[in-house]
């Protein structure tokens, strides 16, 4: 698929936006296409990077079951590759990244709750399920869980969003195409 919107190269951005990729560089090693593209506007990077990187409740591996799934749903090729790559740096096995891809985690209860709530939230939106509700309070997960949970989805779907819209390569190892749809 050909690229929509250009990935502006740190010479095209403003100041602040040219701080940040230095702080990315710096930090990654790279700055990566998705977040170059939010430097299109002088602040969303800076918001953005602000709302992923904000205090949760969450652990590292909950939030990357939560981006996996969203990602998986909404058919990101970028932020499955990325989220890919960042699962295996958390410790997961790519067997159990697919599994968490999928929504459906045999591999520990309290990550399966999150990976069906997480699921069913974002294909049925506003609409979320008592019983994925109830399985998530169930597994031990709170009140405060479940409004980060919420932003980490909205996180997600905006960068879903950026690369639906701008159709960027992918700088990330390809995440394996599952051999079922989701749904």
């Amino acid at each position: 698929m050909e690229t929509r919107i250009a990935v502006p190269t740190k010479d095209q951005v403003s100041e602040t936006n040219q701080q940040i990729f230095d702080q990315l560089q710096g930090k990654l090693g790279f700055v990566p296409n998705l977040y170059a593209s939010f430097a299109h506007n002088e602040t969303a990077l800076a918001d953005y990077l602000a709302l992923q990187n904000r205090k949760s409740t969450l652990k590292a591996k909950e939030r990357e079951v939560v981006n996996l799934v969203v990602s998986q749903v909404n058919e990101c090729a970028y932020c499955l590759a990325a989220h890919t790559a960042i699962g295996k740096m958390n410790g997961f096995t790519d067997e159990q990244l697919i599994e968490i891809r999928k929504g459906e985690v045999t591999f520990d209860a309290k990550l399966d709750a999150l990976a069906k709530l997480t699921k069913d939230s974002v294909v049925n939106r506003t609409s979320i399920s008592e019983e994925s509700l109830n399985g998530f309070f169930a597994a031990g997960y709170t009140n405060a869980n479940l409004v980060d949970v919420i932003m980490v989805i909205g996180d997600k779907f905006i960068s879903n969003l950026i690369y639906g819209a701008t159709n960027i390569p992918v700088d990330f190892p390809a995440a394996p195409e599952l051999t079922e749809a989701i749904a």
